[in-house]
């Protein structure tokens, strides 16, 4: 198949394009795809799937100038993307990004999954719903992934994270209670591979089935890179170095991936210990 990302210059785009070049045709553009309305149409006329992933980071200190870009990288552009695809004659399906922010806070013993119609009404959540209605208007068979945190050692949070960790300077984030979601970078691109031999619709949460406290996570995190786990972050330095954006760390969810349970998706690594013995060994 030809296969189409969109922001595929950041972690999971150069993870997906890494996995489906091993037996597909793939076209990677960042955000500057964005000037050219041509090259636009043209490569959503070649592609058979088109993978949307592009957004300005999350984690970052949102300033009101910033937020503005959060916004405008997610709605605006894809307003583009839907303006333009309806001029598309061989339309192809469509997979959206989206995150678990969406929902509001859950603690690990209630976690919540796709049958949650109500979101959360913060900034983030707000984002989401407006970003996900975007990519319904763009077609009525989206496909929509919420991602939890995406753990490989080549970026995004864990690869942030490390510098700490290899310190030791690991320890509990605030109270540390607060659930954590994420999945194995090997399970996500597998989940994209069913998705797209499947068919799939609507909206999947993709997540481990394993999600713990954020202070179980990095006593595991600490454990396989064997240093220890004993200095705290407070919620009061995250919000003087993030601002509001600290939200991302400080709120609970715990979401289920009930829909790729039900298509009987099997993730190869379901629980955190196991997941990082992978990543690092």
């Amino acid at each position: 198949m030809n296969i189409l990302i969109f922001g595929g210059t950041g972690l999971v785009g150069s993870l997906l394009s890494e996995f489906f070049s091993k037996s597909h045709q793939v076209k990677v553009f960042g955000r500057g795809v964005y000037q050219d309305e041509k090259i636009i149409l043209d490569s959503l006329e070649w592609s058979d799937v088109f993978i949307q992933l592009s957004g300005a980071t999350i984690n970052k200190r949102w300033t009101e100038e910033y937020k503005k870009e959060l916004h405008s990288s997610r709605i605006d552009t894809n307003k583009l993307i839907s303006k333009i695809y309806k001029q598309v004659n061989n339309k192809p399906k469509v997979i959206f990004a989206s995150a678990v922010g969406w929902y509001p806070e859950s603690n690990c013993l209630k976690p919540l999954d796709e049958s949650q119609k109500e979101p959360d009404n913060d900034f983030l959540s707000n984002l989401s719903v407006q970003w996900e209605q975007v990519a319904k208007d763009i077609s009525s068979d989206v496909l929509i992934f919420r991602f939890g945190v995406v753990l490989s050692k080549n970026g995004g949070a864990l690869g942030e994270m490390l510098p700490f960790y290899r310190l030791g300077l690991g320890g509990p984030v605030a109270s540390g209670n607060q659930c954590f979601p994420w999945v194995h970078h090997k399970d996500l691109c597998r989940a994209f591979e069913m998705a797209i031999d499947k068919d799939w619709k609507g909206v999947f949460n993709l997540t481990s089935p394993g999600f713990l406290p954020q202070k179980d996570f990095g006593k595991a995190l600490a454990r396989v890179l064997r240093r220890p786990f004993i200095i705290p972050t407070f919620e009061w330095q995250l919000k003087m170095l993030f601002g509001e954006g600290a939200s991302v760390l400080l709120k609970s969810l715990a979401v289920q991936p009930e829909r790729l349970i039900k298509e009987n998706f099997v993730f190869t690594y379901p629980e955190i210990n196991e997941a990082l013995e992978d990543i690092f060994n």
